[in-house]
């Protein structure tokens, strides 16, 4: 058993989430019970995932997406309500953790990426969000546009959009920032790397992809991001001797 505060600190102390300007609240969202004997995580705080993590009986709720983004309505309607309505019944906490998740070195959604994809990491990739967000690196064996595709759909358990001029062209560097990075592609292209991995697409980047000739995958945004908050839940639970398991929620994008 360990307390809320404690594993709520332990966390902001870890991913340094005072440190980040982001687009919503990093740490504890919705204030469950004091003890926590067993957590839960997941990428999205979606309603399937608190029903789920109650099935389970879990005290507390980890994510990367949660709630209370710039630009939600301030009222407490709609999904909204029931979302918090559901945590506040069952008196469960909810944390959740955005960019200071995508950005840690030891656990978060890029550094899992290269581990899972087989990259050497060799630096940093700026990101539109003003801070050096994703990463650069190279494969550990080069492999075709059309190979790398089909490793990504076995890998990341999602078939990806491929834009390339060349389905044959041999890709050894490589830039990667998870999530709706697509914008980022221009870091990508400044470093003259061989392709550029991300989440989400965009329309416009189908048009710089083919004229600047670097090698696009948009791989799912879910896709892409279910390693990090894994790799949270089982820090946590190593830390405290508590119960952790990881709930994926299946989503196309």
């Amino acid at each position: 058993m360990a307390s809320r505060e404690e594993i709520t600190e332990y966390c902001n102390r870890l991913l340094q989430a005072k440190h980040f300007n982001d687009y919503c609240p990093n740490g504890l969202q919705v204030e469950g019970k004091k003890e926590v004997n067993r957590i839960v995580s997941g990428v999205s705080a979606c309603l399937d995932l608190l029903q789920k993590a109650q099935q389970e009986n879990a005290d507390m709720i980890l994510v990367h997406h949660g709630y209370f983004w710039k630009n939600d309505s301030k009222c407490i309607t709609g999904y909204h309500k029931k979302r918090l309505q559901f945590l506040l019944k069952h008196d469960i906490s909810l944390l959740a953790y955005h960019l200071p998740l995508d950005q840690h070195a030891e656990i978060g959604n890029n550094v899992m990426l290269a581990k899972i994809i087989e990259i050497d990491t060799t630096g940093r990739l700026p990101s539109t969000c003003g801070i050096e967000l994703g990463n650069i690196g190279t494969l550990q064996r080069p492999v075709s546009a059309e190979y790398l595709k089909n490793e990504l759909h076995k890998k990341l358990q999602q078939n990806p959009l491929m834009i390339t001029n060349n389905p044959n062209k041999i890709i050894k560097t490589i830039a990667w920032c998870s999530g709706a990075a697509a914008d980022d592609i221009q870091y990508a292209i400044e470093n003259n790397v061989d392709a550029f991995i991300t989440g989400e697409p965009a329309e416009r980047i189908f048009h710089i992809a083919k004229e600047t000739d670097i090698t696009f995958y948009a791989c799912g945004h879910h896709a892409t991001e279910r390693y990090g908050i894994q790799a949270l839940g089982k820090k946590v639970a190593n830390q405290f001797k508590i119960d952790h398991n990881f709930i994926d929620i299946p989503c196309p994008i």
